[in-house]
This record gives C-alpha cells, sequence and structure tokens, in this order.
C-alpha cells in the first residue's frame, strides 16, 4: 500500500501525460490510500497492544504455574515423608503386638479377635472414669459394682458393647 501510494504520488508530482481528470483520479486515490494505511496502522497498534498485554498475562499465569508447582512439589515430599513415618510407624506396632500377642493367654486372644471383628476392628476398650471408650457410654452403678467385685486378672466385658474392658487407676472404681 505504501509502495501504491509512494508510486502514484510521483506520478502526481511528474504530472507528464496526465489529463486533469486522471489528476484528480490520482489525487483522491493517494487521499484514500493515506486514509486507509493510517487506518491499517492504528489496527496494528491496537494488535501490539494486545499482544504486549497477552504476554504480561502469560508472564504472570507462568509465574503464577511455577509458584503452584513448587507448592505441589513442597506439599508431596511432606506427604511422602509423613507417609513413610506412618509405615515406620505402623511396622513398630505391628511388631509390638505380635510380642503382646504371644505372651497372652490363646482362648484370651480368640475372644478379643472375635469382639474386634465384630465391633470394627476395636475389640478392648479402656475404662476411664466409669465410661467405656469404646462405645463412649457411662456404666451404670450395677455394672461398676460388678467390675469392682471381679478380681483383677479376671477379663470384665461392657454389657451394652461387649467389648473387653481394661481397668487402669483412673477406671474410677
Amino acid at each position: 500500500m505504501r509502495q501504491r501510494a509512494v508510486r502514484d504520488q510521483q506520478r502526481l508530482d511528474s504530472g507528464v501525460g496526465i489529463s486533469a481528470r486522471d489528476l484528480a483520479n490520482l489525487q483522491s486515490e493517494v487521499v484514500s490510500l493515506a486514509k486507509r494505511q493510517g487506518d491499517l496502522e492504528d489496527v496494528v497498534l491496537e494488535v501490539m497492544e494486545r499482544l504486549e498485554a497477552a504476554q504480561e498475562r502469560v508472564t504472570e499465569l507462568t509465574e503464577r504455574v511455577s509458584a503452584l508447582e513448587a507448592k505441589v512439589a513442597d506439599a508431596t515430599t511432606r506427604r511422602d515423608a509423613a507417609t513413610a513415618e506412618i509405615d515406620d510407624e505402623v511396622a513398630k506396632a505391628t511388631k509390638d503386638r505380635e510380642v503382646i500377642v504371644t505372651s497372652m493367654p490363646a482362648d484370651l486372644m480368640a475372644l478379643y479377635e472375635k469382639i474386634r471383628v465384630k465391633q470394627g476392628g476395636v475389640g478392648a476398650a479402656r475404662l476411664y472414669q466409669r465410661r467405656c471408650e469404646g462405645c463412649r457410654l457411662e456404666l451404670d452403678m450395677a455394672e461398676v459394682n460388678e467390675i469392682k467385685a471381679a478380681a483383677r486378672d479376671q477379663v470384665v466385658r461392657h454389657e451394652n458393647c461387649g467389648r473387653i474392658l481394661v481397668r487402669t487407676a483412673d477406671s474410677g472404681i
């Protein structure tokens, strides 16, 4: 468009062998080309501004993605460390449990396993201040008196949930 405008302007300036009517048409075309060129330059400027804004947004989003990826990596590292720690604790508890199980009478372990399966994983619960910590219910006075009367090595069970009650100094009896 610029080349055409320059060529038309040169023909207009030379004026050689051009009729008045062609001169007027050429002059009109030069003005039209200048206007069209201005319009196109405005469009190019607008596109460049939009491109610049888009590039800034891309930079901002890229930085945010990098920050989030760093947070995810950190969280993953912490999760893996916590999982390893939990696995170690489970292994230790399993080993400790195996030692305890071998020292317990077989009939008591069979009873415990039966109750544990029935109660969803908890076969024995601590008796704490006259409350069964398995089902969280407070024992009535008749149950408390029966437990008080029982020998220390006798297995006692909660009538409500059926769990074995583990008596301690803070049982409240």
